[in-house]
């Protein structure tokens, strides 16, 4: 056993028996490596990585290997969600280096941290044109002996080149003209043209969700009449909520679909795509009301209860690929299996969800919607209702059947960011269905999240496993709760979830601003042991921490009548115009973050004994720029909201652009409102 097992993340106990001797990111590496003089060899991944655990099994525990990294090297292992800034740098400095990027990442580094060489999966044996990770070893080993200077002279050069590249916020223009429904309307055009009509979603496989864009082509379709966006998205939720990306049992999402039909998904479960993917059913199910995505939402939550959950209202981050070390094995059937579990409901249970004698997928079944309920009832004489009774019974009796498989491993460390996303998630999903569960759920999670990650100091951290709170909150934590919180108060009426986040929001702009750009670093100032300072603004998995910092900046300004802040976010956008319009499906949240300077966004004032009632009802109204301010009774400290006479009766004021509607006293009025397009023109 490796000093790893002293580590409370998940990934690296999991190399903690490896005969490689490993250490976590830290001085006593670093300082060893320098009186050594050895090259660093670090290796990063994630708990959930199927091609993480194939190289360990194939490389890392092997002796022989073992030994030569251990005489050559001094080797560390990063998780990647415990440290994504480390992550981050090295990502760069590998795809500078050979073009392409993925996890595990495989970086050499001189002693002083500066990296020289590195690459992805590595095979036991060449092949494919991958060189054997033996192979790799004895190279950069080589290298480092014979060839130092040039190894010390490519270091420097790539770290110039990571600094340079990182510098982009201090030459960037702002965008003449950004700010128009045009360019708008000409962003999810270009958007469209990435677009796959047959299979919904974007791109060629793999396929990820890509969320954003598609609350993007909701906001177009919706405020800007662009019907083809409007019918994209929803044909694409439509195509992964029917497919095998999506757990037809269990309910959930998968990280990505290896095919272009969603049929075939990497099988590990993350907590953020969950989270992303709730807030785009809810505005789906806010526009259309269709029960196919009340229902999806309910399933999700099921999920969420049952296996992501910490007992004190955390959610842990992710489910493995694998069980058995097997990719999938949990949850995929074979025909006879079906058969005999269903009996009876076995043939109008494989019609629907395509059960195939022969497999679907790599000679078993992965479970999508391929039938229709009406043309089964037809062909079996049965109502509508009676045939979705049998299939959710078939449902029911196999999830309880899976239940008894040994289950895919679960990464048990509990992330603030991804927390925040979630708790961010069932706001609107709450909001959009009016269902207690989703409510409580939010309410269950706050308070693990507001003791857990802050200490008794004030200061935030970025993980808490096993009951222990580590590292220092980065960028997309601070941001991700900012917006968390926003929408909590409009759930709750409660001012000081927005004290919270204004007090937040302060931190946040004096540790982590660039003095030479609107951006801000991912790091705060305090973080020592880095290559650099990075600022992020692509979104990937996860929206750019710098787009959510502007849609808060533009949000909080707006509550606390700070025009700098909205100057701020303002520019932030703009800086980026050129690349948000030429790059639309990079840039899908910061698309809706210009949608909301172009055209304003819709402040709901709600004062009075019945303000969250109030806003309950109007959450159901689909507003993807709303800013609901609600409030049950007066609030100190806030001149607007502290006179008694303004809660005398619940009253609601709709103001956009520095307009306003009347008020109106009863939820009726406050719905039509609403609806009134010639308000929003």
């Amino acid at each position: 056993m490796n000093r790893l097992s002293l580590e409370s993340s998940p990934y690296l106990r999991q190399h903690a028996h490896n005969p490689v001797d490993w250490y976590a990111w830290g001085e006593e590496a670093l300082a060893r490596a320098r009186a050594e003089d050895k090259p660093l060899l670090v290796s990063i991944g994630y708990s959930t990585c199927h091609w993480c655990h194939v190289m360990e099994r194939e490389s890392f525990e092997d002796a022989e290997v073992a030994a030569y990294m251990n005489a050559q090297f001094i080797n560390i292992k990063i998780d990647r969600e415990e440290r994504p800034d480390l992550d981050a740098i090295y990502m760069d400095a590998v795809q500078a280096m050979t073009g392409q990027g993925g996890w595990p990442l495989h970086v050499f580094l001189l002693p002083d941290g500066k990296p020289f060489y590195g690459g992805t999966y590595f095979p036991p044996r060449a092949m494919q044109g991958r060189s054997s990770w033996m192979d790799v070893l004895a190279g950069v080993s080589k290298a480092y002996r014979e060839r130092r200077t040039e190894m010390e002279a490519q270091a420097e050069n790539l770290t110039a080149h990571l600094i340079e590249s990182n510098r982009f916020g201090e030459k960037l223009k702002p965008e003449e003209g950004l700010f128009t429904e045009e360019r708008l309307i000409a962003m999810g055009q270009t958007l469209l043209k990435q677009a796959d009509p047959q299979q919904g979603g974007f791109g060629r496989p793999p396929k990820f969700p890509q969320s954003f864009s598609i609350r993007f082509l909701l906001l177009l379709g919706e405020r800007y009449e662009q019907s083809a966006a409007r019918a994209h998205a929803l044909f694409s939720l439509d195509r992964m909520i029917d497919g095998g990306i999506y757990d037809q049992l269990g309910g959930g999402f998968a990280r990505y679909s290896t095919d272009a039909a969603w049929l075939a998904p990497h099988f590990e479960k993350m907590l953020y795509d969950n989270a992303l993917l709730v807030e785009a059913i809810a505005e789906a199910y806010q526009l259309t009301g269709r029960e196919k995505y009340r229902r999806s939402l309910e399933e999700i939550r099921g999920f969420l209860e049952r296996e992501l959950m910490h007992p004190d209202g955390g959610f842990y981050s992710a489910l493995d690929a694998d069980s058995e070390g097997v990719e999938g094995k949990f949850y995929v059937w074979s025909h006879s299996e079906l058969q005999q579990i269903l009996g009876a409901d076995f043939p109008m249970f494989s019609a629907y969800y395509e059960v195939l004698e022969e497999g679907n997928w790599e000679g078993v079944n992965v479970l999508r919607v391929v039938g229709s309920v009406e043309s089964i009832a037809l062909s079996n004489e049965l109502s509508v209702e009676a045939v979705e009774e049998k299939l959710a019974g078939c449902r029911k009796k196999l999830l309880a059947h899976r239940a008894q498989r040994v289950r895919p491993g679960l990464d048990h460390k509990i992330l603030l960011g991804w927390n925040a996303l979630m708790h961010a998630a069932c706001s609107l999903a709450y909001r959009a269905t009016g269902e207690e569960a989703w409510r409580a759920l939010g309410a269950r999670n706050l308070p693990f999240l507001m003791t857990h990650f802050r200490s008794t100091g004030g200061s935030w951290h970025h993980v808490c496993t096993d009951g222990k709170a580590m590292g220092t909150a980065f960028l997309d934590d601070r941001s991700y709760l900012i917006r968390a919180l926003i929408e909590w108060h409009s759930v709750s009426g409660d001012w000081e979830w927005l004290e919270e986040a204004r007090v937040l929001l302060e931190e946040t702009l004096q540790h982590f601003s660039d003095t030479e750009s609107p951006f801000f670093y991912f790091t705060s100032a305090v973080q020592t042991d880095l290559l650099l300072r990075k600022k992020e603004i692509y979104d990937g998995a996860l929206p750019a921490a710098n787009a959510v910092m502007a849609e808060n900046l533009h949000r909080m300004g707006t509550v606390f009548d700070r025009p700098d802040w909205i100057t701020r976010s303002e520019q932030m956008v703009a800086a980026l115009g050129q690349a948000i319009e030429r790059y639309p499906g990079s840039f899908g949240y910061w698309c809706r973050v210009l949608s909301g300077h172009v055209g304003g966004l819709t402040e709901v004032t709600i004062t009075g004994p019945a303000a969250a009632d109030w806003s309950m009802r109007a959450g159901r109204c689909y507003l993807p720029e709303g800013l609901f301010l609600v409030l049950n009774a007066p609030t100190q400290g806030q001149p607007r909201f502290s006179d008694p006479k303004l809660f005398s009766r619940t009253t609601v004021q709709i103001c956009r652009k520095s307009t306003c509607m009347p008020p109106v006293y009863s939820p009726k009025e406050l719905l039509i409102n609403l609806k009134k397009k010639d308000f929003w023109d």
